[in-house]
């Protein structure tokens, strides 16, 4: 139990990292500093958790049609409800959000790569 609570900390600080990196990089993604990207990172895995499987489901054959590559849109969709929530987490559009699963899909790869 206790290693899947310390798995679960160590992801959401890497997304808290990776989220701020997105906020760096895009100019539509805003965040108010570290404190609301932790914040976001937990509802982000919330989202993921919940929603994200029955967003899934229902674009199964656009997803299949686009190799997994609408998987991103999904994230996008996510990463909008997630600013909506969060406070000191804002992002502009469906293209900024999609432009930020992408960055935060890469730093994480690479974070958890350096770190295992």
């Amino acid at each position: 139990m206790k290693k899947n609570k310390n798995s679960f900390l160590l992801k959401t600080f890497i997304n808290s990292i990776a989220i701020y990196a997105a906020a760096s990089i895009i100019k539509g993604v805003n965040i108010e500093g570290f404190i609301p990207a932790l914040v976001a990172s937990l509802v982000f895995g919330i989202v993921n958790a919940l929603i994200k499987p029955i967003l899934i489901i229902f674009s199964l054959p656009i997803n299949i049609m686009s190799l997994g590559l609408f998987t991103f849109v999904i994230n996008g969709i996510s990463l909008l409800i997630v600013s909506g929530i969060t406070a000191g987490f804002t992002i502009s559009d469906l293209g900024a959000a999609i432009l930020a699963s992408i960055i935060i899909s890469i730093v994480s790869s690479i974070i958890n790569f350096l770190i295992s």
